[in-house]
Parts: C-alpha cells; sequence; structure tokens
C-alpha cells in the first residue's frame, strides 16, 4: 500500500484535527509493522526513512546510567518518535512534514 503526500501542498496547512488523526494512525501501524516515511526535515531537506515501533525489532532497553535522568513521556501529536531499522537508532519526525508512506502488506491465503 502507498499513501502518497507529495502533491498535497496543503500539509503546510494541515490542521490540527488532522494531524492528529495522521499521527495516531501512522503510530498504530508502526506498533504492528514497519514502514517507510518519507518526510520533509527541520532544514529543508527530504529523509527517507525505514522505521517500526515493533516490540520485537526494538533494541533491549537499557538502565539509565547512574545520575541520568529520563526522559519524559510525551503525547504530542506533532511529532513521532520511531526506531530507524537501517541506523539502529531512535528518530524522530514531525507528523505535519510527511510526504509519504509506504507499507508492505500481507496476505494470507486466498
Amino acid at each position: 500500500m502507498l499513501t502518497d503526500f507529495t502533491n498535497a501542498d496543503n500539509l503546510k496547512d494541515m490542521d490540527d484535527l488532522t494531524e492528529a488523526a495522521l499521527h495516531a494512525w501512522l503510530k498504530m501501524v508502526l506498533l504492528q509493522q514497519s514502514a517507510t516515511v518519507t518526510f520533509t526535515k527541520v532544514d529543508g531537506t527530504e529523509r527517507v526513512m525505514k522505521c517500526t515501533l515493533e516490540a520485537k525489532d526494538l533494541p533491549p532497553i537499557v538502565p539509565l546510567a547512574e545520575g541520568k535522568t529520563p526522559r519524559k513521556e510525551t503525547t504530542s501529536t506533532k511529532a513521532l518518535c520511531v526506531f530507524d531499522l537501517e541506523k539502529k537508532e531512535w528518530r524522530s519526525f514531525t507528523t505535519k512534514n510527511v510526504r509519504r508512506i509506504e507499507l508492505d502488506i500481507m496476505h494470507t491465503g486466498d
């Protein structure tokens, strides 16, 4: 399945409700499988990233070093924190800047 936002010049004007809906949908998808997301970075360059939130592909939880404080968990619908499967690191992108989402759809028997 290919969702292409590349011709949607109105993304700059995406309202908060649409942005929140895209964020929720993409997060739900990434919890179940990987996707290739193309987005515009803050500096204006385009980035293509294969990412996921699927538990089996995430790194193990590492104990926090002494004196360090844990990151605050956010409920923001403006940015999505994901695991980059190629860099093997956590990355994030602004939901409003997503230009394309590529998914593999599995078919189980006919």
